[in-house]
């Protein structure tokens, strides 16, 4: 829907000015509902079952996209924003139950390897979006009741694998108020409990989500200014950075053989800064740029399988939901602080695109040094 509606705004020939204005609240309409109401779905995780919140949460995502057909069919644009608002704000308030899901459906044995496959099957979903907003509505599809109806063809495409998840029970019984807790206080107790891992695992989380949206800002002027290539390749160059992590994240998975593999993790760290100086290398022709990437996302997945696996699994179970949603809400943080970085490196240090790569390798380097020598247990396996 972001992108749809991004490239419907584009399509409408504003003056150059207001089209970056409307792109640019288009782009925080989608981002605010993660900073508004992430702590709002870890309650709802530890509050009610996390099946319920599911099925709950589909149903609101079914009322906003029957919305957004309206708002596609009678071309009203303020309206097709809005949507972009709503949808996003069901994807903050179902993630902290999407990924508290995890805990409870698998042993604690499968959870990387469950982590891997969420992430493979979450890029792949952001890889087709992406180029089907390009493609499909815009180029193959006349007028906007076509792209109406190609929007209805994904309403309820996941609404019947919500219907077969096991009930699981909540995890604060709902008539016990005394020891409800918020997000904000779950995730207070169980960093004030010295849980040194679970710290670690959050503030890494944050800086691989910085690390990836500072990526995607320079990835698009890198395309434009240096490859001198169209959208489509720029959406290429995004997708091998998507299929990269996805593969990372399912390979990550299945090396973890049972555990939470710490060792990952400075791998990983290790990877994205290889590659992200390979990429910032003067006079790279598009493959080289293609693969560089790819295999950066790659060791993106390896990353972030092990971190998240650990705050699925690190806090107690009255607290994950809350947990969860903290880290999704400073995941998002570190969405904003990338563009803050951006704007810093591009507007006044004057960087080039290769050059912000190379800074962003330069503080990956930082984030490997973090993850080997501020926790000694980043060498073994648990």
């Amino acid at each position: 829907m972001k992108f749809l509606v991004i490239y419907l705004i584009v399509e409408r020939n504003f003056p150059a000015a207001a089209r970056d204005r409307l792109v640019l609240l288009v782009g925080a309409l989608f981002a605010l509902p993660y900073l508004l109401f992430s702590l709002a779905g870890g309650y709802l995780a530890d509050r009610f079952s996390k099946r319920s919140v599911t099925i709950g949460t589909k149903i609101f995502e079914i009322s906003v996209m029957i919305f957004a057909l309206f708002s596609l069919a009678v071309g009203n644009l303020p309206m097709e924003a809005a949507t972009v608002f709503l949808i996003s704000t069901q994807g903050a308030l179902f993630g902290p139950a999407k990924y508290g899901l995890l805990p409870e459906l698998l042993p604690e044995k499968e959870l990387s390897w469950g982590n891997g496959v969420i992430e493979l099957g979450t890029f792949i979903a952001a890889i087709t979006a992406t180029m089907a907003a390009d493609s499909s509505p815009l180029r193959f599809v006349a007028g906007r009741h076509g792209r109406a109806s190609y929007c209805s063809r994904t309403l309820c495409a996941d609404w019947s694998r919500a219907l077969e998840f096991r009930a699981c029970p909540p995890p604060i019984p709902r008539g016990d108020f005394g020891r409800i807790l918020s997000p904000i206080s779950a995730a207070r107790s169980a960093s004030s409990r010295g849980n040194r891992v679970l710290a670690w695992a959050v503030v890494g989380n944050t800086y691989l989500w910085f690390l990836a949206a500072l990526l995607q800002f320079v990835i698009v002027i890198y395309g434009h200014d240096v490859l001198r290539v169209d959208e489509a390749q720029i959406s290429y160059l995004q997708a091998a950075v998507g299929i990269g992590i996805g593969v990372g994240s399912l390979t990550a998975g299945y090396l973890s053989r049972g555990k939470i593999e710490y060792r990952l993790v400075p791998l990983g760290a290790i990877g994205m800064t290889l590659f992200g100086f390979l990429v910032s290398r003067h006079g790279l022709g598009i493959w080289p740029v293609r693969s560089d990437l790819a295999m950066l996302g790659f060791f993106g997945g390896f990353y972030a399988v092990p971190l998240n696996a650990l705050i699925q699994h690190r806090p107690a179970r009255e607290q994950k939901g809350g947990v969860i949603a903290a880290a999704n809400l400073l995941s998002f943080v570190g969405v904003f602080l990338a563009a803050g970085m951006y704007f810093l490196f591009a507007s006044l240090a004057h960087l080039q695109p290769g050059q912000i790569f190379m800074a962003g390798a330069i503080m990956t380097l930082g984030a490997t040094l973090y993850a080997i020598l501020l926790l000694p247990d980043s060498k073994v396996g648990t």
